[in-house]
Order: structure tokens, then sequence, then C-alpha cells
């Protein structure tokens, strides 16, 4: 009975014959792979001493070292690991409670759609980097509390982008009929309606992903993340001091944030174009 808009098989065809989606691919493939195998490359960690302070890219060291003498390849590979984290932890988190809160809200309706987007708009108002700063500085700067002040501040437009679509579906002739024949709320909804939602939750999700590594980048450069962790941004933060005799130590894990959500932007806007075509006529 579901017209779900993103299967067929034209969907990988289309999404491959993007550029920007191989592109995409092709960075976050060497992302993941680094971040895999950060163990093999340095057993050692990110935080060990390996040589002097300030030694500069391409010498001894690939990219150098920072004011410690640690090994900025190795926090580079390291904090992939936790950028990716991160994205996709925090990621999951904001899509369930989204989709959970839109899709109940638009399937029900009523004073129960009324309560819940109230909800939905008082967590809009809330400047989402200015709250995240806020509960992880309360609760403290672990990653658990980054993932969670992330998620808690980002599922607001999700839950309002499914309710929107919830209720544009709900109303379609197949829905009526499956209520017709005594299928209960639930199964409608996960076997029926969700799929229609689906390409929309994809593309959503993918690009928060992007957001939420800037945002877990943002707080660990003001000094909220777990400082136990190596994370890109804290290394763009310690090394802001040096940034005009030592550039590499800003330099690099900048340009490590800026290909990996490049590089998932370009994934997301393909995914776009694949699962809802008729955007490009």
């Amino acid at each position: 009975m579901s017209d779900a808009r993103y299967t067929g098989p034209g969907v990988f065809g289309r999404f491959w014959r993007n550029p920007g989606a191989v592109i995409g691919i092709l960075i976050l493939a060497c992302v993941v792979a680094f971040a895999i195998t950060a163990p093999l490359l340095y057993p050692d960690g990110p935080f060990e001493m390996v040589g002097r302070p300030f030694l500069k890219p391409f010498g001894e060291y690939v990219f150098g070292t920072d004011m410690l003498g640690r090994d900025i390849a190795a926090g580079i590979v390291y904090g992939a690991r936790i950028s990716l984290l991160v994205g996709v932890v925090a990621t999951l988190v904001i899509v369930v409670l989204g989709t959970s809160i839109g899709g109940f809200a638009g399937y029900y309706g009523g004073r129960i759609d009324t309560a819940l987007m109230r909800v939905t708009e008082f967590f809009q108002t809330i400047p989402t980097f200015i709250g995240a700063i806020v509960i992880v500085a309360v609760l403290g700067p672990t990653l658990g509390n980054v993932i969670g002040a992330i998620a808690v501040v980002s599922w607001a437009p999700l839950a309002r982008l499914v309710r929107a679509e919830v209720i544009s579906i709900k109303n379609r002739e197949f829905v009526h009929a499956c209520i017709s024949l005594g299928m209960n709320d639930l199964k409608i909804f996960v076997v029926q309606i969700l799929p229609n939602v689906m390409s929309t939750i994809i593309v959503a999700g993918s690009l928060m992903v992007a957001t939420s590594i800037l945002f877990e980048s943002g707080l660990s450069f003001l000094g909220l993340g777990d400082p136990n962790i190596m994370t890109w941004g804290f290394m763009v933060g310690a090394g802001r001091s040096a940034m005009r005799t030592a550039w590499w130590m800003v330099t690099i894990p900048g340009i490590a944030i800026l290909m990996t959500v490049l590089a998932i932007n370009l994934v997301g806007d393909a995914l776009n174009e694949a699962l809802n075509p008729r955007l490009k006529q």
C-alpha cells in the first residue's frame, strides 16, 4: 500500500552519478579509515610527547608537533574517531526524538499536536549553540554530556519537518484503507507512514551529522569538551595562542573539520537529489 518515494532501482544510480556524492564518499572513506586504524598508526595515543615542541610539518613528523611536543598527525587521526562518534550518535538521538515527537503530533493532531508543538517551539527559541554551552557547563564537560547537549538543542526542527510530512500523508487513501481494515495506529505509522517520510529523515539526518561535528568542535574549542579526549576542536583551541608562529597547530585540524563537514554536506545534497528527483525538475 505504501507509495514511498525513495525506493526504486534508480536511487543508487542517481546518487552515484552525482560528482559531489563521489567526492564526499571518498573523503569520508579516508576519514573513517584513519579513525579505524588510529591505534595501529599511533599506538602511544595522541597525548604522547614524541619530540621537540613546534617542529614544522613535513619534516620528522608529517604534520609537525605542538607546544608540548605532541604529534599533530596522531591528534588528527584520533580526533576523527571522536568527531565521527559524536556526529553519528548525536544524530541518531536527534532522529529518534524528532521522528517520535513529530510523528506523534502529526498523526494524532488536536490537543496532542498543540501541546507537543508548543514544547517544540520552546526548544526552537533557544539559541542552539548557546543552549549547548549552558547544558555542558552545568552538567560537566564529558563526551556523553556533549552528545546529549547537541541532541537536546537540535531535535526540534526535525520534529516540525516530520510532523508536516506525516500530516500530508495520513490523509491519503492507503492510510484510510489500513484504518478501515482495523490496523492499529503503531503499525500504520511504522509500516505505512514512516517509509514515506524516510527520505526526508535520511536527508535531514545526514546534514545533522555535519552540524553535530561542528557543535562538538566549537564546544571543545571553548574548553567545554572532554579534557581526556583529543578532538579537532581542542587542537584548534590549544593552538590559537601560537597561531602566528606555529600556524599548523590551528590550520591542519581546521582543514580536517572543513573537509569532513564538506564531505558530509556533499553526500547529504546528493541524497536529497537522489531521493527527491523532482526537486531538480
